[in-house]
């Protein structure tokens, strides 16, 4: 089903991944480089497009935690922190493929209803639900 869409946004990328990538008005604009670990360059400088990905996921996940929080299950955190981990690697069928590890650091609210929360989350989340049965996806909640 097709969404209702709110906001488009757009990238440039030349050079694939040992290039160049930019959003349309120039605020994120970096160079890229495949790492070592993975027979690249490594050039010092440089990001890759699982970084911007982890980056990405973990925004948006935290505003879907602040949502779910507000809108939905009507608690009041002090303070939610999300670390997101890409991982990328060859898959057994051939190709590339990507695992995702969600970390939320959540202060003020007990450790169920910090689990409650990270799993609604999950629920709404755009980026948790362009990834749901593609990619390996682990979501954790941590009281701090």
């Amino acid at each position: 089903m097709m969404p209702k869409v709110l906001y488009t946004t757009s990238a440039l990328a030349k050079g694939g991944r040992n290039g160049h990538t930019q959003n349309a008005d120039g605020l994120v604009s970096v160079d890229l480089s495949v790492p070592k670990a993975m027979g690249g360059p490594g050039r010092p400088g440089t990001t890759t497009p699982e970084d911007l990905f982890a980056c990405g996921y973990a925004a948006c996940f935290g505003g879907a935690c602040d949502y779910a929080a507000k809108a939905i299950l009507h608690l009041a955190p002090t303070a939610i922190e999300i670390e997101c981990k890409v991982g990328i690697g060859t898959l057994p069928s051939g190709g590339f493929g990507l695992a995702v590890d969600l970390l939320a650091r959540i202060q003020g609210l007990t450790a169920a209803e910090a689990d409650a929360l990270v799993r609604k989350a999950h629920e709404i989340c755009p980026y948790s639900n362009a990834t749901r049965n593609n990619i390996p996806v682990t979501v954790t909640a941590l009281v701090a």
